[in-house]
Formats: C-alpha cells, sequence, structure tokens
C-alpha cells in the first residue's frame, strides 16, 4: 500500500491555468521581488534627488508669408509669383551648421569644461553649497581638494590644441595666486601623466603645441578640472541633435525653437544669439538679391540710353526731311497702344534676362514669363496690321515716335529702378522676426522628471525581478508537483513540508551541526509539520514493507542537497518512537553526515567495522533520548568505499544486524554521483529516493531511476522532501495543522 499526494483536478482552461501559475509565481517570490524593486526604487529616488538639473530655453520667429516690398523689386517678384517659405525648409536653415556654428562660437561651447566633484553626491553638494560671499569657493571637505564643493569656475577664452589632443580630454589643476598646470592623463594605469604647459590666469600660455588662455579661475588649490576641445564638427553634429525646432501650427509660419542645457544662462545666450543669426542670414540675403538686380539694371542703362539717342535723331531726321508733318488722332491712338505693349515688352525682356541667370527655362516661373511676353506680342502684331492701313507718311512718322517713347519710357523706368535697388540694398529687411526671445524657467527643470524616473525605475525593477524569476524558473525547472514524480514510474510515498524550525536554526550558522550534539527534528520539535508528515511516512512504510525480502530499508537521493541525510535520521526517530527497534547506519562512507545531527563523531563507524579494526558493540552507540534507536557513524574515510562496501564482510555485517533489529535504515550517498547506493541497494528489501522540492529536476531522478535499474535495484518509492507552500502549481502539503491547544 502506497500514499500518494495529488491535486484534485478543477476544470479550467489553459489561459486559466497559465495566467493562475503567473500570478501564483509572482506570490511565490514576492520577497525576492520585493527587494529588487526596492532598489530599483532607492536607486530612481536617488537618481531623480541627486542628478543636475537640465533647463530649457523656448524662442520664437516668424517667417513671413511674402518678402517685404523692397522698391524697385516689387514688379519683378509679383511677376516671378513668389512663394512663401516652408517651415520645414526654414527649420534646416536655422539648424544649419554654419548657425549653428557661429552660435557656438559665440558662446564659447567649442571649450567644455566639468570640474571634478565627488562621486555620487559631489554634483548635489556643489549646487547646494553656496560660498558665503561672491567671487570665492567652498572650502574642500574632509581635505579633499581636488573635488569642487561649490562655487568653483573656470572661464577658458582660448583653447588650441593640436589635431592628436582633439577629443581628448585634458586635466587643468589650479595652484596658488592663479596659476595652474594642464596635463594629459595617461590611459594606462601607472603611467605617468603628461604635462602639457604651465600657466596663470590672464596669459596666453603656450606649450607641447596647445596654446591656451584662462580668463578666470575660481577653485581651491589642488582642485582638478576635465577639459575637453571637441572638434567643430562634432560638437556642431551634437549641438544639431540637441536643439529642436517645430512650426506651431500648419502653414503658420511661426517655429518654436527649443534647446536644454545645464547652465539656464548659456541655454539663454546660445537661442537668443542661433536667432539672431538666423534673421541676419536672412536679411543679408534679401540684401544681396538686391544688389545683383542693381548690377544688372546698371548694365542696362548704357544700351538704353544709346537706344533713346539713335531713335530721338532717327526722328528729327525724318521731320527735317519731310517738313512739318502733324500726326492724325487715328495714328495717335495707335501710337499709345503700342508704345504701352513696346514698354511692358521691354519690362518683361529686362526680368527674362534676370530671370534666365536664376532658373531654368522649364521653371514655371520663367514659362510664366514667356507666356505673358507671347501674349502682348499677339496684341502688337495686331496694332501692326492696323498700322500699315495708314499712309506711308503716318506709318513711318508712327514708327520713329514710338521708338522714341518707347526707349525714353524706358530709360526713366530703369534710371528710377537703380535708385530704389541701390535704397533697398542698404536698408534691406527680412521675411523673418524674432517674435519671443529665449527665456528659460529656473522653477521647472524639464530634465530629471521626477515623477517619471521614480515611476519608470520601480516599474522597470519590477519587470526585471519578475523577468529574473521567470528565467531562472526556466533555466532550472525544479519539480514542484509529485505528479511530475510519478510521471516517471516512482509513486510518492509522501510529501515532507520545508520545517520553520529547521531552516531557523540552520540559517546563518554554516557549522551550526557540528558541535556533536543531537539536532533531531523528531525530539525538538515534535508538533512541527514536517514530524507529522514523517509519522504519516513511517504508517506508510508499515504497510509498504509486509512483502519486502528484508527489513533493510535503503535511502539515497539524485544529487547532492536532497535532505536524505534529514530523512533517515528523522524517520529512524519516528519509526524509534514507535515501539519498534531501529538502527541507523550512515553508508555514505565518502562525506557521511549523519552523526552531525544524532549526534557524536564520525570516527568508529561503519568503515572500521567492516575493515576489523572495531567490533559490532564498539561501532553500535545507543541513540540519547531514544530508547529504541541505535545508530552506526560512517567511520574514517576509506580510499575505497565502494570495493568496501562490495566485500563479504559487509554482506555478513548485515545478515548478523537483521534479526537484531525491527527494521534497518541505510543513509547512501547520491546515486549519480557514486555507486555506492546500488551496491546497497541489492542487499536493501525495501529501497526510496528522496527527491527535493524546487531543486531536483525531472531529468535527474529519471536518470537516478535507471542507474538503479541498471544495478539490479528496484526504487519502491519517492519521498518529496522540503516542499514549499506554492500559490502556482502545487500548493497542497496534504496535512493540516493539528495540534494540541492549552485550555483557556
Amino acid at each position: 500500500m502506497t500514499s500518494t499526494t495529488s491535486a484534485v483536478p478543477v476544470p479550467s482552461t489553459d489561459e486559466e491555468i497559465d495566467l493562475a501559475n503567473f500570478v501564483g509565481t509572482v506570490i511565490d517570490h514576492k520577497w525576492l521581488i520585493g527587494i529588487i524593486s526596492g532598489i530599483f526604487l532607492l536607486v530612481s529616488v536617488g537618481y531623480a534627488f541627486l542628478a543636475q538639473p537640465v533647463y530649457e530655453a523656448d524662442s520664437m520667429v516668424q517667417v513671413e508669408q511674402s518678402v517685404p516690398d523692397m522698391p524697385g523689386l516689387s514688379d519683378m517678384t509679383e511677376t516671378l509669383g513668389a512663394s512663401s517659405a516652408e517651415a520645414t525648409t526654414e527649420i534646416s536653415i536655422i539648424t544649419s551648421r554654419t548657425i549653428i556654428g557661429g552660435a557656438a562660437a559665440y558662446c564659447n561651447m567649442f571649450i567644455q569644461v566639468t570640474p571634478h566633484q565627488f562621486p555620487l553626491f559631489g554634483n548635489f553638494i556643489s549646487r547646494h553649497n553656496a560660498p558665503d560671499k561672491p567671487g570665492t569657493v567652498s572650502p574642500a571637505w574632509l581635505g579633499i581638494d581636488r573635488d569642487g564643493w561649490g562655487g568653483e569656475k573656470l572661464d577658458i577664452e582660448a583653447l588650441s590644441v593640436p589635431d592628436g589632443l582633439l577629443n581628448t580630454y585634458l586635466m587643468l589643476i589650479a595652484e596658488d595666486d592663479g596659476k595652474y598646470t594642464l596635463w594629459e592623463p595617461s590611459i594606462i594605469p601607472f603611467v605617468p601623466w603628461t604635462m602639457l604647459l604651465h600657466g596663470k590666469v590672464g596669459e596666453v600660455d603656450t606649450g607641447n603645441g596647445v596654446t591656451m588662455k584662462v580668463r578666470k579661475m575660481l577653485a581651491n588649490p589642488g582642485m582638478r578640472f576635465d577639459v575637453l576641445r571637441p572638434s567643430d564638427l562634432e560638437e556642431i553634429n551634437a549641438l544639431q541633435l540637441i536643439i529642436v525646432g517645430d512650426e506651431t501650427g500648419k502653414d503658420s509660419g511661426v517655429i518654436a525653437m527649443t534647446y536644454d542645457d545645464p547652465d539656464p544662462q548659456l541655454a539663454i545666450d546660445f537661442l537668443n544669439k542661433l536667432d539672431d543669426l538666423y534673421v541676419k542670414q536672412n536679411v543679408d540675403m534679401n540684401s544681396e538679391q538686391a544688389a545683383q538686380s542693381l548690377i544688372f539694371v546698371k548694365q542696362q542703362l548704357p544700351e538704353v540710353r544709346q537706344a533713346l539717342d539713335k531713335a530721338t535723331a532717327a526722328l528729327n531726321s525724318y521731320q527735317n526731311g519731310a517738313g512739318s508733318v502733324d500726326i492724325t488722332m487715328q495714328t495717335k491712338n495707335l501710337l499709345d497702344q503700342e508704345v504701352a505693349i513696346e514698354t511692358s515688352i521691354e519690362q518683361l525682356r529686362e526680368q527674362q534676362a534676370d530671370t534666365e541667370r536664376r532658373f531654368t527655362p522649364d521653371h514655371p516661373a520663367y514659362k510664366s514669363l514667356m507666356q505673358q511676353i507671347g501674349l502682348l506680342q499677339a496684341q502688337k502684331n495686331q496694332i501692326d496690321k492696323q498700322v500699315g492701313t495708314l499712309p506711308d507718311t503716318q506709318q513711318e512718322l508712327l514708327k520713329l515716335s514710338r521708338d522714341v517713347t518707347v526707349s525714353d519710357t524706358t530709360y526713366t523706368s530703369l534710371l528710377a529702378q537703380a535708385q530704389q535697388l541701390d535704397i533697398a540694398r542698404a536698408g534691406t529687411v527680412g521675411n523673418v522676426r524674432v517674435v519671443d526671445t529665449a527665456t528659460v524657467d529656473i522653477t521647472s527643470p524639464v530634465k530629471p522628471k521626477k515623477p517619471l524616473v521614480i515611476i519608470g525605475g520601480t516599474f522597470l525593477g519590477v519587470f526585471l525581478a519578475v523577468s529574473f524569476v521567470f528565467v531562472r524558473k526556466t533555466l532550472r525547472p525544479g519539480i514542484e508537483d509529485p505528479a511530475d514524480i510519478e510521471s516517471v514510474g516512482i509513486p510518492v510515498y509522501a510529501s515532507i513540508p520545508v520545517s520553520a524550525v529547521e531552516t531557523s536554526m540552520l540559517r546563518g550558522k554554516k557549522h551550526a551541526r557540528e558541535d556533536g550534539q543531537q539536532h533531531l527534528l523528531m525530539v525538538s520539535a515534535p508538533d512541527d509539520k514536517a514530524t507529522e508528515a514523517l509519522r504519516s511516512l513511517r504508517t506508510s512504510l508499515h504497510f509498504a514493507r509486509m512483502e519486502a525480502k528484508n527489513n533493510i530499508l535503503m535511502i539515497s537521493g539524485p544529487s547532492p542537497n536532497a535532505g536524505k541525510t534529514f530523512i533517515s535520521a528523522n524517520l529512524a526517530a519516528a519509526v524509534a518512537q514507535g515501539g519498534q527497534r531501529v538502527l541507523v547506519l550512515d553508508g555514505d562512507l565518502r562525506l557521511g553526515s549523519l552523526h552531525k545531527i544524532i549526534g557524536g563523531k564520525p570516527e568508529g563507524g561503519l568503515s572500521d567495522l567492516i575493515s576489523g579494526q572495531i567490533d559490532l558493540a564498539q561501532a553500535t552507540r545507543a541513540v540519547a533520548n531514544m530508547e529504541n534507536l541505535h545508530f552506526i557513524a560512517r567511520g574514517k574515510a576509506p580510499p575505497n568505499p565502494s570495493e568496501l562496501l562490495m566485500t563479504a564482510r559487509f554482506t555478513a555485517l548485515l545478515e548478523r544486524l537483521q534479526p537484531l533489529y525491527d527494521l534497518i535504515i541505510i543513509d547512501t550517498p547520491p546515486i549519480l554521483a557514486v555507486t555506492d547506493a546500488a551496491v546497497i541497494g541489492n542487499h536493501a528489501g525495501t529501497n526510496l529516493l528522496v527527491v527535493r522540492f524546487g531543486f531536483n529536476q525531472l531529468r535527474e531522478v529519471a536518470l537516478a531511476k535507471q542507474r538503479f535499474e541498471q544495478n539490479g535495484v528496484e526504487i519502491k518509492g519517492a519521498i518529496f522532501n522540503a516542499v514549499e507552500h506554492r500559490h502556482s502549481g502545487y500548493s497542497s502539503y496534504g496535512y493540516y495543522d493539528y495540534r494540541a491547544t492549552k485550555a483557556t
């Protein structure tokens, strides 16, 4: 008869089982998850309050829909159909290398200085430990003068380094009287640093290819600063990633600019300079356009003047030769129309020449211009047909008068345009303006966002802790359900719950059982749940051994630390308390530790008895406080334990002991470690395997069973040891806390 423990089947879907196992596993490891999450919470809180705050400067610029009218350019702008600039294009211009580089140079951002500070807390202390007087520094704490403790400042006006030292951190060490030394630290431990120069504040100092001028330095003697001269391109690229420009509304033309920096004043200065350079660049571009148009107009003036003089001379010559000739009313009307059209065509021809310099013939502006010229040319052709019906005298007079009038109008227009363009070139305004200059809210840094950091860090800790629990469970899937053991063909005789008394006694006491005293749980905690389970195992074994060939019980395990020695000693005590004579032998001749639980020393035991060094009476010990229990320790560790157990003397010893006791329990080494258990198992009538909850894996149990069967040993059953309460999987011990209570 065997006693097995199985869970009651409950109808449930796979999803419900998975969710229950997940929640149960989390609850089972709540302390581990809580500790890890708590650590992350503390780190997050520390970072949120100790990290250096970062402030955001913001400004706003407006890009107008069209370039403001400039004298001399209005007609051309209207003709070419000027369009508004797209915000994306303007943002690209604002964040271009030219503009960012100019702003960075103005703010001296190509030289980066960082004071040395005490690890973790130094930055926080430095920010909140302001010096008593302006222009001074706080004294060093604990004599650590190499770090800054408040008020330190190093303002480097100029720094030039060889290419090999670009993007290399240099070390500046402050000295007395405004002096300093600049070093190149060695990246190899114990290799001396290289001193680059020795200088003084306010002076230009040169050494080893480095030129440096320090404008101002506030520091205790011995204070250290990290100095970095990055390459211009690398610094500009880094700034391009930080600066953010975004159009505030669709097609609004209003661009909001933001820049983050730990120094709020630097953030304001940099962003204001960035906006100023952008506005200046826009004005310069429009001024350049006016200057180019002025050059073109001045080039046309001599040609138009020459054409006007030629037309005037031809008209005077004709009138002198033909005498006094008057223009009729009809001719006058045709002349006015033709002059207006011809003047427009000439103006468009001038714009065509300017447009050809800026656009290809396929550009829409150029095509629109040519289309207008074509329409005016068609109107001119119609008037020319009407002119052809006039008398020859009137035709010639109209032609000459038209040439004079058109040339005079064009020349006058060009003169006026030249004057207007000259004025426009000197006083050009752009189509962008700064709406809001840069400002910073120093009471509300954008980084770190304390609530977000704390919440995010805590959730990260919970996630990593839960992931660690499930990964560990997946990588080492220890058995937590007796049904798994039974799946390999080994019935489970009993489930022994983990003992709180046993655990508390061993916690933090590595050598707690090496005092030679008795540590039987059956004696020290008779009401413990584990002892009740051992009594149940005693009952199960009573019926299981009815068909056994002898009264020898072997107890082994798949691997070390399964708890077989604990089971052997306390099961022997439980059977002895039931009135039977019991002998427990330590069959682990290598590392047997049964004496640590029952008491005494390992010498004078089984190995000495088999080898004939002592007799049975000397080897057998009575167990204190246990009338029916006797014990034989392992003895001295022999060089050949397996061979010793295979001798006829060991067989004869077991035959001699069997009539003297009702039950003989032999604690053996783990079967997967050595073969001793298989040797002893052939002598035993009943063989049990101890499997530890959450420790031994199913493949270990299967391999142990296979190893025993290969040696002709049948495993009668298993003892599920150190079972813990679980909210997932197998969670029932099969025992209730049923003990006597004192009457009140």
